[in-house]
């Protein structure tokens, strides 16, 4: 995905700063908006991974810091509940104005809370997906502790959360309290999905069931099994990703614009790769796909590795190939299967190459043709899997060209 960098004004007039990320050489065919958790900001691994996952669906996503945290205007202590929602219905009205109204909120913990509340007053928005969140706002309180019977005295009182101090004053504490969370999400009349951990220790599972409860059809739930409140470890956000993405392309009901399949800058190929291991995110004729190294090769093994993708477009074109040919002819085939591998060997160790000297390439590929077919069709089929395009420019003569190309800068 590309990430641009920006701001947009909250209703209170404070700049609120935002990343939007983009489906690489893609146009969009939804916008979803994250909120992110309490105390939390837009670059939180999970809000990274699940925009990702998005964008490989060609939905652009808007991440952005609530007033008085991360990069954004304002004063933390003077925020709220009701502001945070105010904030995400900022977002919505830029979004709908500069780019695409939001089709999909996604929350995470109290930026769940606060998606699920915000949702009735987006018109857009067709769907809502939470991730750990609380069924009752008022479940903040809990993490007060002690804390939260000295602002109730003295109207303000420094709390730490998550190892950072922040001042906490007692009009959090009343907003928070005069929230209506079932009426709220009763009320909903969008698709839900609650995602939610079992071994959550900050917000308990039970939060998950009485959202569930709360929800009115059509509604999802999907146990995140071993994943902590944050979703820290890597798998477990992408697959939280992942999951969100494929259940919300259900309910987006999105029409691509007339020629969108053209919309691929040159029809090109586009590959981007973080400074992070070797995830690499592709698209393809419009086709999201990933790539990968395995672990022991310094990658996450989510995705094929590159010789993997070669390997799997020779068997591609040789399945295709042999179809194409037993269709034209009128022949049985019912299924064509091909079986491929790739090593080094020795140049010395193969008999028909004509390099004699360091490692060459070799692709050993088996041709599986199920059907009613004579040996002689067989045989002429085999013949024919070496015609394939990809065959032929594997054994000719190939030329790269390489150019350095302008990135967008976020």
């Amino acid at each position: 995905m590309r990430s641009r960098k920006l701001t947009f004004p909250s209703s209170a007039g404070q700049q609120l700063a935002a990343i939007l990320d983009l489906p690489e050489d893609e146009q969009p065919i939804a916008t979803a908006l994250f909120a992110h958790c309490f105390t939390c900001g837009k670059s939180l691994k999970v809000a990274v991974h699940i925009a990702r996952a998005l964008c490989r669906e060609k939905i652009a996503v808007l991440r952005f810091d609530f007033a008085g945290l991360g990069e954004s205007e304002g004063d933390f202590a003077e925020s709220n509940f009701s502001s945070n929602v105010s904030d995400l219905l900022s977002a919505a009205r830029y979004l709908e104005q500069e780019h695409m109204a939001p089709a999909l909120l996604i929350g995470h913990s109290l930026g769940g809370a606060a998606v699920l509340r915000a949702a009735g007053e987006i018109p857009s928005v067709r769907a809502v997906a939470t991730l750990a969140a609380p069924f009752d706002p008022a479940h903040l309180l809990e993490q007060l502790g002690a804390q939260r019977e000295t602002i109730e005295r003295l109207g303000a009182a420094e709390v730490d959360l998550a190892g950072r101090p922040f001042v906490i004053k007692q009009q959090l504490l009343a907003d928070l309290q005069a929230q209506h969370p079932e009426a709220v999400i009763k009320g909903l009349k969008k698709a839900l999905l609650v995602l939610h951990s079992p071994r959550d220790q900050m917000v308990g599972i039970e939060n998950a069931a009485q959202i569930y409860r709360a929800a009115m059809h059509p509604k999802s739930f999907i146990s995140l099994d071993r994943a902590d409140h944050l979703l820290s470890n890597a798998a477990d956000a992408g697959y939280a990703g992942q999951m969100i993405a494929t259940w919300a392309c259900r309910y987006l009901e999105v029409t691509p614009a007339p020629g969108i399949e053209q919309a691929v800058t040159d029809n090109r190929v586009t590959v981007r790769t973080s400074s992070e291991g070797f995830f690499t995110e592709m698209f393809a004729n419009g086709h999201p796909l990933v790539a990968d190294e395995p672990v022991a090769d310094g990658g996450t093994n989510l995705g094929p590795t590159p010789y993997d993708y070669l390997l799997a477009a020779l068997g591609a074109c040789t399945s295709m190939t042999v179809q194409m040919y037993a269709r034209r002819k009128g022949w049985p085939l019912e299924t064509a299967l091909v079986r491929l591998r790739h090593q080094k060997i020795h140049a010395e160790d193969c008999q028909s190459c004509e390099t004699a000297d360091g490692k060459i390439d070799q692709f050993e590929r088996e041709l599986a043709l199920h059907g009613p077919l004579s040996e002689e069709q067989r045989q002429k089929l085999l013949e024919i899997a070496g015609k394939c395009p990809v065959h032929k420019t594997l054994h000719g003569e190939v030329e790269v060209l390489t150019t350095l190309g302008k990135l967008e800068t976020q």
